[in-house]
């Protein structure tokens, strides 16, 4: 079993940037990938950003991509996404998830979860 907890979550303006953090506990290691995903009301849970267990390899959804890097400190158990020039559509609840295996873009592939975070953009 894995344990996720994610924290960093807030109200920023738009152009702003916050910093999502995953801690990971329990049969944790630089085996799993993780991934975060986000869900805005009314909508489907869909895919942020993955890095694989070696780091080496990082996916980014194109919404996010040149605004949002994934990093992990496998030293910390911990996972990270900064998120640069924030957009109101950005606004939804982040979830960080560990997969045993790749880290690909749909949530059934990942095994474990967190409670999520809630992100807040304003215009």
């Amino acid at each position: 079993q894995v344990q996720l907890v994610e924290s960093g979550g807030g109200l920023v303006q738009a152009g702003g940037s916050l910093r999502l953090s995953c801690a990971a506990a329990g049969r944790t290691g630089s085996s799993y990938a993780m991934g975060w995903f986000r869900q805005a009301p009314g909508k489907e849970r869909e895919f942020v950003a993955s890095i694989s267990w070696s780091g080496i390899r990082t996916r980014y959804a194109d919404s996010v991509k040149g605004r949002f890097t994934i990093s992990r400190d496998d030293t910390k158990n911990t996972v990270y996404l900064q998120m640069n020039s924030l957009k109101p559509e950005d606004t939804a609840v982040y979830y960080c998830a560990a997969d045993p295996s790749f880290g690909g873009v749909g949530p059934k592939e990942y095994d474990y979860w967190g409670q999520g975070t809630q992100v807040t953009v304003s215009s």
